[in-house]
């Protein structure tokens, strides 16, 4: 049996918090078993108490004072006990019924780090932001190069990865960026990694989307600082 924490950050999440929530209880994979973490970001709509009151849909909540997605994701991420860690946003953009694709390469091929890829022909994706879309493909090309990857979109919320390639305490990043330094110190440990199509359903501005064109600065800037951090300092054992 494989267990894996799935982390769900959540910062004013009402309108959608409870189908998330049952739609990730409704994955059901052989020889997997899913630990669901959400962490409340001191949420002012009452998404915490709509959690609590409604227990057996997680097995975990925390209850956080506003850190922003950074703080949220690291107390999750301290809490997480399983094999292997999945980031679930707490908005409908992402679908837990591509968990089942993201798993394969683990149970196939006992992969260490799988990427949920929005370009690699999913069933379906929602016409979203023209620049959204470059910014990612600039991203996505600025990590391929300096990290010698052939990933095609790595700031995809589902990051699938073995949970002992990532010390929690060692991330020094709370923003937006965060995830590309998870990203980056998980791909130097990993001896496996995969990609797999996944569905994007993504939300507007007025639907919440929270991102900014601004955000690309810092990523861009924790992707060649980790990088060249790693060249200057010995490589960390593989675990």
């Amino acid at each position: 049996m494989i267990d894996v924490s799935v982390i769900i950050p959540a910062f004013n999440e009402r309108a959608t918090i409870l189908d998330i929530l049952r739609a990730v209880r409704a994955q059901t994979i052989d020889g997997v078993r899913f630990e669901v973490i959400v962490v409340d970001d001191g949420s002012t709509d009452g998404t915490g108490d709509m959690v609590e009151a409604n227990s057996n849909l997680c097995d975990r909540l925390i209850r956080v004072s506003h850190r922003g997605k950074g703080g949220a994701v690291l107390a999750g991420l301290r809490a997480a006990s399983g094999d292997y860690v999945l980031f679930q946003d707490a908005d409908l953009e992402y679908d837990p019924a591509d968990y089942a694709r993201l798993m394969e390469p683990v149970l196939r091929f006992g992969a260490d780090l799988v990427m949920g890829s929005r370009v690699l022909a999913p069933r379906y994706i929602r016409v979203f932001y023209f620049w959204h879309l470059v910014g990612n493909r600039l991203l996505t090309l600025i990590f391929n190069v300096l990290n010698n990857t052939t990933f095609t979109d790595i700031y995809s919320c589902y990051l699938l990865y073995r949970r002992e390639l990532i010390d929690p305490d060692r991330l020094a990043r709370m923003g937006w960026d965060q995830h590309a330094e998870i990203l980056s110190r998980a791909v130097a440990r990993a001896k496996t990694m995969y990609e797999v199509p996944i569905s994007y359903h993504g939300r507007t501005y007025a639907e919440g989307k929270k991102i900014r064109a601004y955000h690309a600065l810092a990523v861009v800037r924790a992707i060649v600082v980790d990088r060249i951090a790693r060249l200057l300092s010995p490589p960390e054992p593989r675990p």
